[in-house]
């Protein structure tokens, strides 16, 4: 590599990481005690995926897609998902309109035209309507009376659910999970964090989020972070790692080949290795290390293993298989 093209390597990292940094910390004015999260939803914008977030109500997940709109300048749109809710409710229909004594069909979008989508308690709709954002995710377009109609990038879902309330749910099929970047589950804040979310939230000084990145930005760091060099040793281990998910592959664990039905996806290898990358450039580095492939397979692959009969009944978590999976894989 030239001295000039090392230099303009390291000035793209620096910017990268500067604007990552007060992204971070202009959601923190809002969000506290969440920084894993607040990480792994940037991860998933960069990658260009889409998140979802698990956790009991009141935990600050709709403040922080709000937030995370705001910051970047981009649109946003909050979609309440319900058993009665109909495809078309999220992704708009044709409707009968007249101009001039003449009468014509138009397009009339909804709530999924938007930078930024919050999917509020997926699982309450039925399949059908929970299908209507497959397209959306996958392709970027959704298709109305033969019409396609391409989303403005960036485009991101972050769907939330809540894991008490499972009467009268409809738990998401393994096609449009496997359509998710990360799963990350969302814990409850700690003591201090509590206090200083009473202190921000029950006084007359209420912080308000500034745009502090444009959305255009977000599409240049996306570029940025496909450019990031992975050395073949790394990308071996994140290989053997998912394959080791896999109960009749011989890099199983124990605890997969017991309790695994099938084993994550190709999807999950390539949520690894860019959210790898995102992880190196937040730090500064410009190159993926064993650490960063550590760092983010738990929520890369949790929602993408499926457990047999005998690890349901036991209540087998897939975190403790990727925990086991990653404590056994050499690094070389």
């Amino acid at each position: 590599m030239s001295t000039a093209v090392a230099a303009n390597v390291e000035s793209n990292v620096s910017d990268f990481t500067a604007d990552l940094r007060k992204l971070r910390e202009e959601i923190g004015k809002m969000i506290v005690g969440q920084e894993t999260i607040v990480e792994g939803v940037i991860m998933c914008l960069l990658g260009g995926g889409h998140a979802l977030l698990e956790g009991v109500p009141g935990l600050g997940k709709t403040m922080l897609v709000r937030t995370l709109a705001e910051t970047i300048h981009a649109t946003f749109s909050r979609v309440q998902f319900t058993p009665d809710l109909m495809p078309a409710d999220i992704v708009g229909t044709n409707v009968i309109s007249e101009e001039h004594g003449t009468k014509r069909f138009e397009f009339q979008k909804g709530p999924i035209f938007a930078n930024i989508v919050l999917a509020d308690e997926i699982n309450r709709a039925t399949p059908k309507t929970q299908s209507a954002l497959l397209e959306a995710m996958s392709e970027g377009s959704v298709t109305v009376a033969k019409q396609t109609y391409k989303l403005e990038k960036p485009f991101f879902v972050l769907a939330t659910q809540n894991p008490l309330e499972m009467e009268g749910t409809y738990p998401l099929p393994e096609a449009q999970l496997d359509r998710f970047f990360f799963k990350l589950i969302v814990e409850y804040p700690k003591k201090e964090a509590l206090h200083t979310i009473l202190d921000r939230t029950t006084t007359d000084e209420v912080p308000e989020p500034q745009a502090v990145i444009e959305k255009a930005r977000i599409l240049e760091m996306r570029e940025l972070v496909r450019k990031v060099p992975l050395a073949r040793q790394i990308q071996d281990y994140a290989v053997r790692v998912v394959l080791a998910t896999h109960p009749e592959n011989p890099e199983a664990t124990p605890l997969s080949k017991q309790f695994m039905r099938y084993g994550a996806s190709p999807r999950g290898l390539q949520a690894i290795i860019l959210a790898s990358k995102i992880r190196a450039l937040l730090e500064g580095r410009y190159a993926v290390s064993i650490d960063d492939i550590r760092h983010v397979a738990t929520a890369a692959l949790r929602h993408r293993m499926i457990l047999n009969f005998e690890g349901e009944a036991e209540g087998v978590e897939a975190d403790t298989i990727i925990a086991e999976i990653l404590k056994a894989t050499k690094e070389a």
